[in-house]
């Protein structure tokens, strides 16, 4: 017979714990009480528990001391925060202090069997992280170590997570690690290209829209929240998102619920937020084109994805990775980097991070001959250690675009029709033309793909080729 799970219940409302004792006992929990701090560390001291739940304001202290103490001492024992309704501070406070995740009250006994649930799931699947991350995220360098050791903190909390780094790093990998390694694992993960959805049609993409609500809403649909219910939403490019619907989206996460367009209730959702950008979240702030608020709830965990540069010890096993998975998927032999490749590789400074890497090594195989790779089958491009940033507002080229910054113009002769060349002039040439377009349009990828005359498919498919974000 399977061992009963245990919860703690912390409240100095008698009201408030009998409710929750009564609920989490239909759950089949056994369930102790305390009314204060003191209560609850002698608990604490004598019993192992599988969720601990505990009010803000307590007689002798607060429940956030709990918090850190628990999360310090018994780390396997998830601990929610009960707040009042609102008081977002609190929560966030609760968040970075350690909390797995929090409730309002008045008590929603949805959101709290959700809740419940999450933290059971999540004591389950704890066993196997350290393994699966490990396997997931590639890497011997420090900074690799670091962020595996982060991911598994995180994944064992229910706070939103906020994921940093340059364009082609892996922070969708990183989200899907982090949900994959959490209590949400059984549920889904829907990821969203903020950039990608017209402004016009963003609220009914991610709350969805009720059967007539306007021209062409011939049924219910519903958004990309209810798609995400019990598993993970990430945002991807979240600074694309436009001002209003940034107001509409912290509304969401903080009430935990949405309002499909053309309805007139109130939907409860149980999503956990992940989000992500490779632009600089605080200057947009600073600025006043990213919400201050909205900042502040995503970004309750940062993670920073290293770049690759900073991690070049990894190179070598990486590339081996990558090679790897290319060849197994064509059913070829599995070549090797020689010497002088790799000795390339570590001298270029890879803007596009590993989506990059992964872009040479995929052509390099499909070009070169036999089971060795040089470094003239990588076909690098001459970049500088860095590129210079665009400036801002310049004119409009009126001829040809020029080469990418750092690329040496005496690579990319027209005349030179050899299979070497003409392949990098033609790719940069392509470049040059989507960042400049890129840049005219404000990096909207709906205007820019019209104003090059190609599909929206066509474009991300091109950006993600030559590795531009």
């Amino acid at each position: 017979m399977a061992e009963t799970r245990s919860a703690l219940v912390i409240d100095d409302e008698r009201d408030i714990r009998e409710l929750l004792v009564m609920t989490l006992g239909r759950m089949g929990l056994r369930c102790d009480t305390a009314s204060s701090v003191s209560e609850a560390r002698s608990q604490l001291a004598r019993n192992r528990y599988d969720l601990c739940l505990t009010d803000m304001r307590l007689p002798d202290g607060s429940g956030l001391e709990l918090i850190a103490e628990i999360s310090q001492k018994h780390p396997d024992t998830p601990v929610a925060m009960i707040t009042a309704f609102g008081n977002v501070e609190a929560a966030v406070e609760a968040l970075k202090a350690g909390a797995f995740d929090f409730v309002a009250k008045p008590v929603e006994l949805t959101v709290l069997r959700d809740l419940v649930r999450h933290a059971l799931e999540l004591n389950e699947s704890r066993r196997s992280t350290a393994d699966t991350v490990a396997s997931r995220l590639y890497g011997e360098s420090p900074a690799m170590a670091k962020l595996r050791q982060t991911i598994g903190k995180v994944a064992r909390s229910q706070a939103p997570v906020y994921i940093a780094g340059e364009s082609g790093v892996g922070k969708e990998l990183v989200a899907r690690t982090i949900h994959a390694e959490g209590g949400r694992a059984g549920g889904p993960f829907v990821p969203v290209n903020c950039g990608a959805i017209p402004a016009e049609l963003m609220e009914s993409e991610f709350f969805g829209h009720k059967k007539g609500s306007f021209t062409g809403a011939h049924a219910d649909k519903p958004g990309l929240f209810q798609a995400a219910d019990g598993g993970t939403l990430f945002l991807d490019e979240v600074a694309e998102l436009p001002l209003p619907m940034q107001v509409k989206l912290l509304r969401a996460i903080q009430e935990k619920s949405i309002r499909p367009v053309g309805a007139q209730a109130e939907v409860v959702v149980d999503v956990r937020i992940l989000s992500a950008t490779h632009k600089d979240l605080a200057a947009l702030v600073a600025d006043g084109r990213f919400r201050q608020d909205l900042y502040y709830r995503i970004n309750v965990i940062e993670l920073r994805v290293p770049p690759l540069r900073e991690r070049l010890d990894d190179l070598p096993g990486l590339a081996s990775k990558v090679l790897e998975r290319l060849a197994s998927a064509q059913g070829r032999p599995i070549p090797r980097l020689g010497d002088d490749a790799l000795e390339a590789l570590r001298a270029y400074a890879f803007p596009g991070n590993v989506r990059e890497l992964e872009n040479i090594l995929e052509r390099a195989l499909a070009l070169a001959e036999g089971e060795l790779l040089n470094a003239a089958d990588l076909r690098l491009p001459r970049l500088s250690t860095q590129a210079p940033a665009p400036v801002a507002g310049a004119p409009a080229a009126t001829s040809a675009p020029a080469p990418a910054a750092g690329v040496d113009p005496r690579t990319l002769n027209p005349r030179d029709t050899s299979t070497s060349a003409l392949p990098s002039y033609i790719e940069e040439i392509e470049r040059a033309a989507i960042q400049q377009a890129l840049q005219e349009n404000r990096y909207n990828k709906t205007r820019t793909a019209a104003a090059l005359g190609i599909t929206f498919r066509a474009l991300r498919y091109k950006l993600k080729k030559l590795g531009i974000d």
